[in-house]
């Protein structure tokens, strides 16, 4: 069922480019339940965290296909995700496609993924459920946020498709895994992907069945070590618990609405006893699982968010690389690059999914 398009949460953009983002008629669910926040004064924004953000901006502008899109290896490699990414880079500084400085590019990138979208009529975007889950947060977080009324009606479409691909997947246990088949078995890492961008939809209006997220929490509760509170790859202990599924699984259970619980206070307990290790050592797949780390603590509260930004805050900005870019190749870019714009820019809270 897709809402109609006039009672879509208010979402709009000042001549200047700056998003105000608001979710008005649906904050009555946990998903909804957000607060807005401005990082322009933000004491934790540094200089250089700032001048670190638009220097990766302008690495990822110079990499840019002349089609719109961003991939791995100028012949479409991992396309979807990174241009899904890269756009999210961009609205994390409240950039958007049709407003403010990289207004035509962002336009580009956004024609890209429309027309990518409207290609499959499946409604399934890209290869993977990961490709699937970062190109439906993209569509979910650009909703609203165009200057073209016939777009916001185009990224409505596809969005809604996106997201019953999502719900006509999801495994009995409560999981996704690679593909698009509710027979296809489950894992926490595919997962969190996905629940990020279903609640992301949620969010922005669309319908998602009370039982999908349900069975979410049922989900992680498997995937939970009772032992440690650390999240594993698999359910019912046939993995071991990952910093990575960890950052990942707390988060996806405070936008379940599981905020409060001990599944969410034992699983930060583990992040806490990692810190700030995890951070300056170095974990498994670092931004990827930073990307939701950062997320987590902003949902935990101030005192989580306040101890961990800073640090890493400095971690990144002494990673990033002369040309502006994380770990990403000559002339390309990969997810590294988009993931640490997004975890620098957590203080401006531009984004809603990114709001507590």
């Amino acid at each position: 069922m897709m809402i109609s398009k006039y009672t879509q949460p208010c979402r709009r953009i000042c001549s200047r480019g700056l998003a105000l983002l608001t979710a008005t008629c649906l904050c009555t669910t946990p998903l909804m339940a957000q607060e807005t926040a401005s990082g322009d004064d933000a004491p934790e924004l540094t200089a250089e965290a700032s001048q670190a953000i638009d220097k990766g901006l302008k690495f990822l502008l110079s990499t840019q296909n002349k089609d719109g899109s961003w991939d791995l290896d100028g012949e479409g490699g991992r396309v979807v995700p990174i241009t899904s990414l890269a756009l999210m880079a961009f609205m994390a500084k409240a950039q958007f496609p049709g407003s403010g400085p990289h207004g035509k590019e962002l336009d580009r990138a956004k024609d890209f993924l429309l027309k990518y979208a409207k290609s499959r009529t499946d409604g399934y975007l890209g290869g993977s459920m990961y490709e699937h889950g970062l190109a439906t947060l993209a569509l979910s977080e650009l909703w609203g946020m165009t200057r073209n009324r016939e777009d916001d009606d185009t990224i409505q479409n596809a969005l809604q498709k996106a997201v019953d691909v999502i719900i006509r997947s999801q495994n009995p246990g409560g999981g996704w895994r690679y593909q698009p088949q509710a027979d296809g078995g489950e894992d926490t890492s595919c997962t969190q992907t996905v629940f990020h961008c279903l609640a992301s939809a949620r969010q922005a209006g669309i319908m998602v069945p009370q039982e999908t997220i349900t069975k979410v929490g049922k989900y992680l509760k498997g995937a939970q070590n009772a032992e440690s509170g650390g999240f594993t790859y698999a359910p019912n202990g046939r993995a071991n618990v990952s910093f990575a599924c960890t950052a990942g699984g707390t988060y996806s259970a405070q936008l379940a609405g599981l905020r409060d619980s001990e599944m969410v206070a034992a699983s930060l307990r583990n992040i806490k006893k990692q810190f700030p290790g995890v951070i300056t050592n170095g974990a498994g797949h670092y931004y990827y699982a930073h990307y939701y780390a950062i997320q987590a603590m902003v949902q935990a509260g101030d005192e989580y968010y306040a101890e961990w930004y800073p640090v890493i805050r400095d971690a990144l900005i002494s990673k990033q690389g002369e040309n502006g870019s994380w770990h990403g190749k000559k002339g390309f870019t990969s997810h590294e690059t988009p993931m640490a714009i997004i975890i620098l820019a957590t203080p401006h809270r531009y984004i809603p999914i990114y709001q507590r």
